[in-house]
């Protein structure tokens, strides 16, 4: 744990605290059988250190035989970041990666100059009936790495750091925090931990990172006195160590890094600080460009009109 020259905020006590700038509510989409809340980028804010997008999955329950299927899509600039807490999906892509990701462990893909993947379910997974919980965010590369050679990293459940004290459990994912490095390499300063929190359990946050953002994936939090429940990305203002106290069990994402060098431009799945770069990459996937997923080279997802 950090440390900070002032006193926590009292949990409980609206007036001991008021680091929360901006709260998001995300947009709900129906993806055909199971929904999804988009709470980057939003019109308070583009990104939270290189998040730019964070989409939240389910909870969605599946019958037998019907499931996540996303065909072949490409991505540029980007790093997608999966994290489940329930379920499973099925990740290939044109590297030649083939695994299934499963709850506590983390899938990172770089896309750098250009990837394509697919996540679907196996037919053994779609027998039975399931659940489906979890995370997809996308994080900006900088500059220095936009056209970098694509790359996937998967880091199971077990290789993590995790903390569990005084009702809180913590899997850190990126970054680092609570003195404890994640082994997941970004080439940028980066955070991503998931808190769980038993009823009246507080959890700390540190201003270890210039940009953060408290993700309330399930449950009711307080903040200084304000209650926030489920479905909302509280962005917090630099400087500021904050106390979150659980009003109910409580899952929570906590993301954040340093600011990004400068603004992106984000267009489908195609993220990069230049324009022309998007077009290019619009033009390759349509004309067959991109490289094919070895193991599902029969369906894609076609560009946007």
């Amino acid at each position: 744990m950090s440390w900070h020259p002032t006193t926590d905020p009292i949990a409980g006590d609206r007036h001991s605290c008021d680091a929360i700038e901006h709260v998001v509510v995300p947009r709900a989409r129906d993806l055909g059988g199971f929904s999804v809340r988009r709470a980057l980028p939003a019109a308070q804010k583009q990104m939270v250190g290189p998040f730019i997008f964070f989409d939240q999955m389910g909870p969605a329950e599946f019958v037998i035989g019907r499931g996540i299927d996303v065909r072949p899509h490409p991505h540029i600039g980007l790093a997608t970041v999966t994290y489940l807490f329930e379920g499973e999906v099925f990740h290939r892509d044109s590297l030649g990666s083939a695994i299934p990701i499963r709850p506590g462990a983390v899938n990172l893909m770089t896309a750098g100059s250009g990837i394509v993947h697919s996540e679907r379910e196996t037919s053994e997974a779609q027998a039975g009936p399931r659940r489906l919980f979890g995370i997809q965010a996308w994080a900006a590369l900088p500059r220095s790495h936009e056209e970098q050679a694509p790359a996937f990293t998967h880091v199971g459940a077990d290789d993590l750091p995790r903390i569990t004290a005084e009702g809180k459990r913590v899997r850190l994912v990126m970054g680092q925090a609570y003195g404890i490095h994640s082994p997941v390499d970004f080439p940028h300063a980066a955070l991503f931990a998931e808190a769980v929190l038993a009823p009246g359990a507080i959890l700390p946050v540190d201003p270890d990172y210039d940009e953060r953002a408290i993700y309330v994936a399930s449950g009711a939090i307080d903040i200084a006195g304000d209650r926030f429940e489920e479905g909302r990305l509280l962005i917090l203002r630099p400087g500021d160590r904050i106390s979150v106290l659980a009003l109910t069990q409580a899952r929570l994402v906590l993301v954040g890094g340093d600011p990004m060098d400068g603004p992106r431009h984000i267009w489908w799945n195609f993220v990069s600080s230049s324009q022309d770069r998007i077009k290019a990459a619009k033009a390759d996937w349509a004309q067959g460009r991109f490289p094919i997923v070895p193991g599902d080279e029969l369906e894609k997802i076609p560009l946007p009109t």
